[in-house]
């Protein structure tokens, strides 16, 4: 009975500090003074005061026998409701998610893994002050020198890479102050690093290859992400063959309407062009059906940016990712290729969510 009577104490005291436990008050996202930047290299790192960030790295792989891979890796870290006063070690203040494929158009594959875990005890984090995120033995740092090392043990593939800058950073929006919607809080801080230069190894089924390419790196921080409205978004980033490089979205209401769009577009010269909502648009040229959800993703697509026009082609139709286990999502996410004026203009990832339903974020 004085078990019983101690226990009923315990729960009840327990019930009492749920109660009083505080939710986290985040960090909004709101434009920049003028003058003012984005802040390197601490926003490199970490930023736990806002509610969801993540760092995605997307590629495309030169093999030895010329066959091409993309492939993409993102680590996501987002708090929870979780009182961040609690001293515990084990309340789970943090999350830490990963996701990781790559395309293999010649052996008809798309392999694909997801992983999360609470943050903590040294196994998974993201630090501030710059690029260091782990997910148990996946993991990613930035080098005093700008460069990435890519380390990840998946469960049907292996990555060790290493991205090289070879531009400066790319600010996304007004110097890093991105907009997703009509209203300024549905924003976040977006920066890119294109045209990184790529090497290492990719083993498949025990087999490690050297690979060589060029990758894409978006970083992006945020509280009030997606608009009530928003069903979802489209989304490219690509390394063109002149050197330059393009970033195109639009976010698309439940009615498939477009909500809100931007593009950033950096030539060859070094010479930046934002494009405004009304001067960017995505129009399906063909669509693929997945065998597994129905989902109908417009795989080919004609974007423009102001009078520029782009046709958008996949490596291979279905890339379709199911994260269901991890960010709860499924979406398409593959390599593509850019043609202008109909001729190669560049390799690129696109990205196409709430096909399926509409995403949540």
């Amino acid at each position: 009975m004085i078990l019983i009577r101690l226990c009923a104490a315990a729960l009840a005291l327990l019930m009492t500090m749920s109660a009083q436990a505080a939710e986290p008050v985040f960090q909004t996202v709101t434009p920049l003074a003028p003058g003012a930047a984005l802040r390197f290299p601490a926003d490199f790192g970490a930023h736990p005061g806002y509610k969801t960030e993540w760092w995605y790295v997307t590629g495309w792989l030169n093999t030895p026998d010329g066959k091409p891979l993309g492939f993409q890796v993102t680590f996501f870290r987002t708090a929870t409701p979780h009182d961040p006063a609690n001293p515990s070690k084990f309340a789970p203040k943090q999350l830490i998610i990963g996701h990781a494929a790559v395309s293999d158009p010649a052996n008809g594959k798309l392999l694909h893994d997801q992983r999360s875990a609470r943050e903590g005890f040294g196994l998974s984090y993201a630090k501030v002050g710059d690029t260091d995120v782990k997910l148990e033995d996946w993991h990613m740092t930035r080098a005093a020198d700008g460069s990435y090392q890519v380390h990840l043990d998946a469960a049907s593939f292996k990555l060790e890479l290493k991205l090289k800058p070879t531009q400066p950073v790319l600010p996304q929006g007004d110097r890093g102050f991105s907009r997703k919607g009509p209203r300024p809080i549905d924003s976040s801080y977006y920066y890119s690093e294109p045209q990184l230069a790529t090497t290492g190894t990719v083993t498949r089924a025990g087999r490690p290859v050297a690979v060589t390419g060029a990758s894409w790196l978006d970083h992006e921080w945020s509280t009030q992400y997606v608009a009530a409205d928003a069903a979802g978004w489209d989304w490219l980033g690509a390394n063109l063959a002149d050197g330059g490089a393009l970033m195109a979205f639009q976010m698309r209401g439940k009615t498939g309407a477009k909500l809100w769009a931007h593009a950033t577009w950096r030539d060859a010269s070094g010479k930046i062009t934002q494009f405004s909502p009304e001067q960017v648009s995505f129009t399906p040229q063909r669509r693929w059906r997945s065998p597994r959800t129905n989902a109908e993703y417009p795989v080919s697509t004609q974007l423009a940016t102001g009078s520029t026009v782009w046709q958008i082609v996949p490596l291979q139709d279905d890339q379709e990712l199911d994260s269901r286990r991890s960010t709860g999502a499924v979406y398409w996410e593959g390599a593509v290729t850019l043609e202008r004026d109909g001729k190669p203009a560049g390799r690129a990832y696109m990205e196409l969510t709430g096909y399926v339903q509409p995403i949540k974020f």
